[in-house]
């Protein structure tokens, strides 16, 4: 069997350990679902190899990929630029311009692969501003633009396979495989480098703990490929032999899990609260005793505990329920799915109750860029699932807890370092550990628990410690919260800006036979809004210490989002941003 030391073993390990499977990779194109075997992908990977070493690509050139889609594509050329000994920039589609611009000179990429015109058009505004940047190629047909098919044509011809050969054969683990721009909450994005060591060793040390079918599962791949998470995942579904599909968009998930059924996908919080919220508006529309049994399913789900800890009559009824009301949750996620696994940020523990109730169990586990990305996750299997935390650290990986609480990890899966810039990679790895910025506890058993960023912590002017994403995870429990940042860094109290759930409202309004105006704007000044959100506030705030509730709160009018530059595209907070942003109403809480 083949050994896998670098990135581009994992395909050729596919074909050997599970022949050749049909649908190793699958796009939908015009409306069809195209497959593309395990024996076609290695073959175009191939060609892709023979036509970069042809176009003078030599080991070390950077090749830039920016794609607003998983799609087929992406693994072809990541796997035939790889063979060659170069690297493999991913770059966000939605980040400016600006950003653009600077990656591209950053990283000094040579080549750049776009997947449409609209990441095109936002490449060529900065283009002559790239002087190293050689040539563009698009995956859709764009006029006007070279395509990526010209390089199969171009490395149809075998002749110099032996040339790919020998550039395989130079390629050692210890290289470097990629350079992934975090996209930051503060500052310019670094350069994230990781070697083919990093990942393979982070697929391989995560592999035991993802309770695959080997051969015969499928997956809907959606979360960003140029963010490391979905990236490892995706060379963990080669090793396992699961064919992926790769969902069209965010707003096409509903439609591609129909028409995929997928027994696993991966997902972030923020999904797995819209999907959640989604399904529980729905059950608010049922009459009678439907709905009385939805909510009485809701209730027991949210009591879940792993591993029959509830005992027997409570086991029994989530036997009915699950019959009754969860299959129908099943069926509206295609069916099949049995496993989600979450990564990214914090998971609401009432979540992972309700899933795993549902028998959607939810893995959530943790990690970052700079760790290629797991550190833990937890697993179903041998009591190695426990609700509020990310697991147990995975195998060949190190965790220990500082004096001041923050994670530091130590292990093969650790970055080589921050491009060009040693000063900073210094300042992050001390005697082999990372410090994560994340602040944590173990429990007794070993599970792994994150109870904050350290750079997000403050204190109030009372001396006492506001831990905000604690506060905001709970808070946004609210179905009329959206979003909301936690402020009050050396103030006398914690505040908030909230960004209402603006649809939801309408709805509760409608119910109501409230008239809230049809503006956003006129939505956050009526009198009634504020008092519904207040009560929330006032519920959930009764969770925390006196110092740590909400004692003010202002409503923000945007939607928050990744274009209007409140969130990263892992759909975290820019919180220097937010601040920036909602300046004034700052101003308006404190004074």
């Amino acid at each position: 069997m083949i050994a896998i030391t670098r990135l581009f073993d994992f395909p050729y390990y596919q074909q050997e350990k599970y022949t050749n499977i049909p649908d190793a990779l699958v796009s939908k194109q015009n409306g069809v679902w195209v497959k593309t075997s395990t024996q076609e992908y290695i073959a175009k990977a191939n060609a892709v190899s023979r036509a970069l070493l042809r176009m003078g690509i030599q080991k070390d050139d950077k090749i830039a990929i920016i794609s607003s889609n998983n799609r087929t594509e992406w693994n072809i050329m990541d796997i035939g630029a790889l063979q060659t000994g170069a690297q493999t920039v991913p770059i966000y589609p939605t980040i400016s311009e600006e950003d653009y611009e600077y990656i591209l000179n950053h990283s000094g990429a040579i080549y750049c692969f776009v997947s449409d015109a609209e990441v095109l058009r936002k490449v060529n505004l900065i283009r002559d501003k790239v002087p190293n940047l050689k040539e563009v190629y698009s995956f859709n047909e764009i006029e006007g633009c070279k395509n990526w098919n010209e390089l199969l044509i171009v490395g149809v011809d075998t002749g110099n396979q032996n040339d790919v050969e020998y550039r395989k054969g130079s390629v050692k683990t210890e290289d470097l495989a990629t350079i992934i721009y975090t996209s930051g909450t503060t500052g310019r994005p670094k350069g994230v480098m990781l070697s083919h060591r990093n990942i393979v060793s982070n697929v391989l040390d995560s592999a035991t703990r993802i309770p695959f079918e080997a051969g015969k599962s499928r997956a809907l791949s959606f979360l960003p490929i140029c963010h490391i998470f979905e990236r490892m995942i995706l060379y963990l579904y080669q090793y396992y032999g699961v064919s992926v599909y790769f969902g069209e968009s965010i707003d096409k998930i509903s439609d591609n899990l129909k028409e995929v059924k997928p027994t696993v996908i991966t997902a972030v919080p923020r999904l797995l609260e819209k999907v959640y919220d989604k399904i529980y508006a729905k059950g608010t529309e049922l009459t009678g005793i439907k709905k009385n049994l939805f909510f009485w399913a809701i209730d027991l789900g949210l009591k879940y505990e792993p591993y029959g800890a509830n005992g027997f009559w409570y086991e029994m009824q989530l036997k009915i329920a699950r019959k009754l009301i969860f299959s129908k949750w099943k069926e509206g996620l295609g069916g099949n799915l049995d496993l989600m696994v979450s990564g990214s940020a914090a998971l609401q523990p009432r979540l992972a109750r309700v899933f795993a109730a549902a028998e959607i169990p939810v893995m959530e586990g943790y990690g970052l860029t700079e760790t290629s990305p797991v550190i833990s996750v937890n697993d179903m299997r041998n009591k190695g699932f426990r609700v509020g935390t990310v697991g147990k650290v995975i195998d060949n990986v190190e965790v220990i807890i500082a004096e001041d609480g923050e994670i530091l990890c130590k292990g093969p899966n650790v970055m080589m370092g921050y491009f060009k810039d040693e000063k900073l990679t210094k300042e992050v790895i001390t005697d082999g550990y990372f410090h994560t910025g994340d602040i944590g506890i173990f429990d007794a058993d070993g599970f792994l628990k994150i109870t904050d960023r350290k750079k997000e912590m403050f204190k109030t002017s009372g001396g006492k410690y506001i831990a905000p994403q604690l506060i905001e995870n709970t808070m946004k429990q609210s179905r009329f919260i959206e979003q909301i940042m936690v402020i009050g860094d050396g103030q006398k109290m914690p505040a908030a800006f909230i960004q209402p759930n603006f649809e939801f409202v309408k709805e509760w309004a409608t119910i109501h036979g409230l008239d809230i105006g049809k503006s956003n704007e006129e939505i956050i000044s009526n009198e009634k809004v504020i008092e519904r959100i207040q009560g929330e506030i006032d519920t959930l705030n009764e969770k925390f210490g006196n110092w740590e509730k909400i004692k003010r709160f202002e409503l923000t009018p945007d939607v928050w989002s990744i274009e209007g530059g409140q969130l990263t595209p892992t759909l975290k907070l820019k919180r220097k941003i937010v601040m920036e942003k909602y300046i004034d109403l700052f101003h308006k809480i404190y004074n």
